[in-house]
């Protein structure tokens, strides 16, 4: 085992930032309690937008230098948050950002989405059959919003999970392991209507951003019901949280507990974090939520 500690997290994300505004809070949790905590990104993100008008030059269709700079951001928010695993699926670089679904990035040979699945997930086997993770958190089949990323980094995650737990695939990637629970991140309605009652509340009085988002705005909202996990932290934690989404510069405003995107619309900046368990047996009774991803594991 590599002398790695007994519980070991695994998460699989498109791109730099999606991590923190995910699973922040999860990641310095299990992190400060000692779990070993490792994320792939599978792009650099060099498509995002830019919002620093002094870093605007980095942007695609000016310099092209936006991944090499979210490597740094993405260093700088795991520093926050404790985590020390962070790779690159197939290493920095391999696989490029595709931009927004229908762009002409879509179509590029070095795009995720254009990646072919057993390829991609063949790089994150090996890390699978390395840390032998319990727990592996990554999007839904919609990819939470329909990016085209999000939605290839779901489709990988989840063959990677299958194809590292076969017993004659790919020796030479590693033995073969079976992840215990697998979790897509998701956000209970009822969550969402609140955070968004409260920055309505806000507007005019401490208006932190021009505009507003909505709640078809947030990725992964599901009905309460659909929700079996929820992790909560210290606030000492849920700061973490907020520092590592500004450390991530060029995509986020954080503004206390709400930030933005490129878009300058606001949204309510989650101290909570859900999921729902697809695979594995639940850690908490039926009709329970669980409060630990890793509830009913072996070590």
């Amino acid at each position: 085992m590599n002398g790695l500690p007994a519980r070991r997290l695994l998460l699989v994300h498109a791109h730099p930032d999606d991590e923190s505004i995910n699973n922040g809070v999860t990641m310095a949790k299990y992190a400060a309690q000692g779990a070993h905590v490792t994320l792939v990104t599978c792009t650099l993100g060099e498509e995002g937008e830019v919002i620093p008008p002094g870093l605007a030059h980095l942007a695609a269709d000016r310099d092209d230098s936006l991944g090499t700079h979210r490597v740094g951001e993405l260093a700088a928010a795991m520093a926050e948050l404790g985590v020390t695993d962070h790779r690159f699926l197939g290493g920095a670089g391999r696989y490029r950002d595709s931009g927004m679904m229908g762009a002409p990035q879509n179509r590029r040979p070095e795009a995720f989405w254009s990646a072919d699945v057993d390829e991609a997930a063949a790089f994150l086997v090996e890390v699978i059959r390395e840390v032998r993770p319990q727990v592996l958190v990554t999007y839904d089949p919609h990819g939470g919003y329909g990016h085209p990323d999000h939605i290839q980094a779901h489709r990988v995650a989840m063959r990677a999970a299958e194809l590292a737990a076969e017993t004659a695939y790919r020796r030479d990637l590693g033995e073969p392991h079976a992840i215990g629970k697998i979790y897509w991140n998701r956000v209970p309605r009822s969550v969402v209507e609140e955070g968004f009652a409260k920055l309505r509340a806000a507007v005019g009085i401490e208006a932190p951003f021009p505009g507003m988002a909505s709640p078809e705005d947030v990725p992964g909202v599901v009905p309460d019901e659909t929700i079996t996990a929820e992790i909560e932290a210290p606030e000492e934690l849920v700061a973490a949280k907020a520092a590592a989404m500004r450390a991530h510069a060029t995509q986020i405003a954080v503004d206390g507990p709400f930030f933005a995107l490129s878009n300058d619309l606001a949204q309510p900046l989650f101290a909570c974090e859900y999921y729902e368990l697809v695979a594995g047996r639940p850690g908490a009774p039926a009709g329970e939520r669980e409060r630990d991803l890793f509830a009913g594991v072996a070590a």
